[in-house]
């Protein structure tokens, strides 16, 4: 996870197979114990959770393009320059409320992998409100 400044994998995108592996690998084994946690620490067991995803790529015109295919998810999407670092551009959001049990968190962080990498974004991760 986090920024790729160079090149990946030596070619011309930004998010190569190595990284693409490596944090999908890592996603998919960090959303149970980040659930678990939430559960432990919330008062709240709301069935369903609205999730805020981060994307990061090289270059506006593919963080438009993954905000579209985002947007075609019912996903509220927003797309900018990261402040201080020069080509490098966000893409961050909120999806509807989706149940929040382990497979479908599971099912879900895999499909914002794959579908960052087709478009040539990294995805960074999520997040969630939680009631204290």
């Amino acid at each position: 996870m986090g920024y790729s400044f160079s090149k990946a994998d030596g070619n011309d995108r930004y998010f190569g197979v190595r990284a693409f592996n490596s944090s999908q690998l890592n996603q998919w084994l960090l959303a149970p114990k980040a659930l678990h946690y939430l559960r432990s620490v919330s008062t709240t067991t709301a069935p369903e959770l609205e999730f805020d995803f981060f994307f990061y790529t090289d270059t506006a015109e593919k963080a438009e393009q993954l905000a579209a295919a985002l947007r075609q998810l019912h996903y509220t999407v927003h797309t900018g320059p990261v402040p201080g670092k020069s080509n490098l551009f966000s893409i961050t959001g909120c999806t509807p409320p989706l149940r929040s049990d382990d497979e479908i968190v599971a099912q879900w962080t895999t499909r914002m992998c794959e579908l960052g990498y087709e478009f040539d974004c990294e995805f960074d991760g999520w997040g969630t409100g939680i009631v204290l």
